[in-house]
């Protein structure tokens, strides 16, 4: 007989509550009903999922807590998904989605002994494709979504079998009507599932009262079992969504593949409150580069690996990845939350990478009269060619002298230029050296500074010529216009790359939706930033005596170029400085802007010189070709265009934000949007926002951004962009210090003997002393790799395939390096 699956679930977010107390009291209420109802009606189920509210009902009611371990363990309730909490499903990194589900998967299997195949997302607003792979590698067969719908992203069928960059696949279900329905009504719901699935073998039906709260209720446990008594076509049953799969499996059915993401919804979430986004970017790199010195700290025993406080940073940055606080849908008092909560996660986690930097320049001899030591832990297992910057005090000021950096390494020196400090003492006591090095994997690498005192600092000696400051290199070559502050030319090893005026920053015209629920593109250009007047772009400099150019250049010497230039926009100004190296062929742009507008859009408007490139980004454990329409996209830490023809790449790393779009060889860069805080439009309100008052909006004032581009031969480009937006979102970490000279140099941590695998982790097992090192390939080209672990004496050659994770083990206990699983048995 045909079954029909009910799954009652409460959907519950905590997060959209800035007291613990009030969202601890909304998962007590309904965990208590829920409770009530198990016990009372025969053969009803209920689901649910997320670790969060379990520990609170755990710390507040630990009688609730019992109740429903034995609820679990009679079949009564069950444990929905697995995972810490429902995240955004586009942002966090793949190593991200890899601990919210190992974390889940621990506290699931010690409280109540189960491992759920099947993963939940219910409200999160869009899927990445790579989540395939992590979830099919955890043990998952099978995963529920509601969003997005038809009407955004069209299926061939409610089930599809997803399949991953890998080649990976699991079922994906999209649920009828979402996952709630309104008090009484749940019988309503699944007579229209009935009436729109007419001779369908079986089905599922999610129910539950409400938004945000709810769950169960007499009345619709009632209506539901006289909808069961008198429907004759179907066998209605209380279910799990293991049940319903199984089922499903059983009818034989064969489901269509599914082979892209599952987006767009709401790609206004792809930017709104970019402050928790580059806050989320920053405690993920520093989460794990922090794991990745601990570890080679702890293998050299210098100290033991800290697991307890790296844990609590870990849980700072998984709540963080919410989906109503990373994609900034959240009220402002929870964007102050998600703020404060994720400095709480960086402080942890910046005294850890200090105890371990510390530890780690044991055996280094102590500085000689004059010298200052600048110390970089790279913690990346091949080495890091670019530029590096450090500030130190000198031991005593210079009087009526100006001193100047000379750096050596091993014995030679290495360019180096000084650069304005951050301070702005009257004495010249603070400096800034900015060099350019190479650093060797996985150790700490040394510097050694003294000073050349010159009678002041050298000027710079390129100058603005007919309109234009031309910057040229031995394989780049720039140029700004001085009449609009863009770059109106580069080119990389002769190769043209951008069209005129690169580097515009456009204004769109936007809504008041915090999520842009409502749009897939913001199309409608109505303005840019222009360059400041001379006099205008002085007293925003703060300049006093004289008047200066708004496109200037305010570094120059043996590293870098770096140029300054000053737009304004409405009540908004923004300063862009390009960084234009004399080394290599990546350059820098930084953006400042003092953003005053409202229902307004900010991109970064890059022309490249390739109208039929192709867009692809990194997604979570994979890369994405992405839709090159004028479609607002949602990526990591880098975007390319990648021009077939020419075959040419310009690739753009960005730290900290996720949006984008491209149509016509055009790259435009999300920066900024300026709605109201958790303002949807739609029901009978005529505005969506107050209109009688003053109301506070998204992301006013100052923001910062960077960005690393470069352009070169697309293999070579794609080769290299993973590795190279990796060490610039986990920077090397530069500190000067006067070593004691005791101990002995540990040896390198990891070293990787191929120039494309990634290591994307390297960290204390979850439940022994053994390590866990995970790589990743990043480009679908199936490779082999060595994997040296100096430290220990330790080889392994390992073999991945396109875009595949993988899992390695460190044991301790007789120094063996073996494969494992994603979750790591767990």
């Amino acid at each position: 007989m045909n079954e029909l699956h009910l799954i009652c679930n409460a959907h519950l977010d905590p997060a959209w509550l800035w007291e613990i107390e009030e969202g601890a009291g909304e998962a007590l209420s309904t965990f208590r009903i829920a409770a009530d109802f198990c016990e009372k009606y025969d053969g009803f189920v209920f689901n649910h999922n997320e670790v969060i509210l379990y520990r609170w009902i755990e710390e507040y009611d630990p009688e609730l807590f019992e109740r429903i371990r034995m609820l679990v363990r009679c079949g009564k309730w069950h444990i929905m998904g697995g995972w810490y909490l429902q995240p955004d499903c586009n942002m966090p990194s793949g190593e991200s989605f890899v601990r919210q589900i190992v974390t889940g998967r621990r506290y699931f299997m010690e409280k109540f002994g189960v491992r759920p195949t099947t993963a939940i997302n219910f409200d999160p607003f869009g899927h990445t494709r790579g989540l395939v792979q992590i979830m099919a590698k955890s043990g998952y067969d099978s995963y529920i979504v509601c969003r997005p719908g038809d009407n955004d992203c069209k299926l061939p069928g409610d089930e599809v079998v997803w399949v991953g960059h890998d080649g990976s696949e699991i079922i994906v279900h999209r649920a009828y009507k979402a996952y709630l329905s309104g008090k009484g009504k749940a019988h309503i719901k699944v007579m229209d599932w009935m009436s729109d699935h007419i001779g369908r073998e079986t089905g599922m039906v999610l129910w539950g009262i409400g938004n945000h709260g709810g769950g169960p209720s007499r009345i619709d446990l009632e209506q539901l079992q006289e909808l069961k008594n008198r429907t004759k076509s179907y066998r209605i049953v209380h279910s799990t969504p293991e049940a319903y799969f199984k089922r499903l499996r059983e009818t034989g059915t064969e489901l269509p593949k599914h082979e892209s993401d599952l987006n767009p919804w709401a790609v206004g979430c792809y930017t709104s409150q970019i402050r928790i986004k580059q806050k989320h970017r920053q405690l993920e790199n520093e989460l794990y580069l922090t794991e990745k010195m601990a570890a080679h700290t702890a293998l050299a025993g210098l100290a033991a690996y800290p697991y307890e406080p790296i844990t609590e940073a870990l849980e700072d940055l998984m709540l963080a990845q919410f989906h109503d606080i990373l994609p900034g849908s959240s009220i402002q008092p929870v964007e102050e939350y998600g703020l404060r909560l994720m400095d709480h996660g960086r402080e942890i986690l910046a005294r850890l990478r200090a105890r371990s930097f510390f530890a780690l320049t044991s055996g280094q001899k102590k500085a000689k009269e004059g010298e200052v030591p600048i110390f970089i832990y790279n913690p990346h297992p091949f080495k890091v060619k670019g530029v590096f910057e450090c500030e130190f005090q000198l031991q005593q000021s210079t009087k009526n002298q100006f001193a100047y950096p000379v750096l050596t390494a091993n014995g030679r020196e290495i360019p180096c230029q000084v650069e304005k400090e951050l301070s702005n003492l009257y004495i010249d006591w603070r400096k800034r050296a900015v060099f350019y090095a190479e650093l060797e994997p996985g150790t700490m690498n040394r510097f050694d500074c003294t000073v050349e005192l010159l009678a002041e600092k050298p000027a710079p000696s390129l100058k603005e010529r007919d309109g234009a400051i031309v910057f040229e290199s031995e394989r780049l070559r720039a140029v700004i216009n001085t009449a609009t502050g863009l770059m109106d030319e580069l080119s990389v090893d002769g190769v043209s790359c951008l069209q005129p005026g690169a580097f515009r920053p456009i204004v769109i015209a936007d809504n008041d939706d915090a999520w842009g629920s409502a749009v897939q593109s913001f199309p409608n250009r109505i303005g840019e930033f222009k360059l400041m007047s001379k006099s205008k772009g002085t007293k925003v400099s703060g300049v006093k005596g004289y008047p200066i150019a708004s496109v200037r250049v305010i570094e120059d010497g043996a590293v870098r170029t770096v140029i300054e230039a000053l737009f304004q926009y409405g009540d908004s100004t923004l300063v862009t400085t390009y960084k234009l190296p004399k080394h290599g062929a990546e350059f820098q742009v930084d953006v400042v802007v003092y953003w005053h507008e409202q229902r307004k859009l900010l991109k970064l408007a890059i022309p490249t010189a390739w109208s039929d490139a192709k867009y692809v980004g990194q997604v979570a454990y994979g890369v994405d070709e992405l839709p090159n329409n004028g479609r607002e996209v949602v990526a990591q830490k880098w975007t390319a265009a990648v021009s077939e023809s020419a075959n040419y790449a310009f690739t753009c790393i960005n730290d900290g934000i996720y949006g984008s779009d491209m149509s016509d060889g055009e790259i435009r860069l999300t920066l900024l949007r300026s709605p109201g805080y958790a303002a949807l439009p739609g029901g009978k309100k005529k505005h969506t926002m107050p209109n009688d008052r003053f109301s506070p909006r998204i992301d006013q004032g100052e923001r910062r951004f960077s960005f690393w581009f470069q352009a070169g031969q697309a293999e070579e480009r794609k080769n290299a962009v993973d590795r190279d937006a990796l060490v610039h979102n986990e920077k090397p970490y530069t500190l000067t210090y006067f070593p004691s000279g005791k101990g002995e140099r540990p040896l390198p941590a990891a070293e990787l003997s191929d120039g494309v695998v990634q290591l994307t982790a390297f960290k204390r097992a979850e439940q022994s002393e053994d390590f866990i090192i995970r790589l990743f390939e990043p480009t679908g080209q199936p490779r082999e790799t060595e994997l040296h672990i100096p430290v220990l004496g330790l080889s392994r050659r390992v073999s991945l395939g396109a875009f595949e994770i993988k899992t390695i083990r460190l044991h301790m206990a007789d120094r063996k390096l073996t494969e494992d699983t994603l979750t790591e048995s767990i």
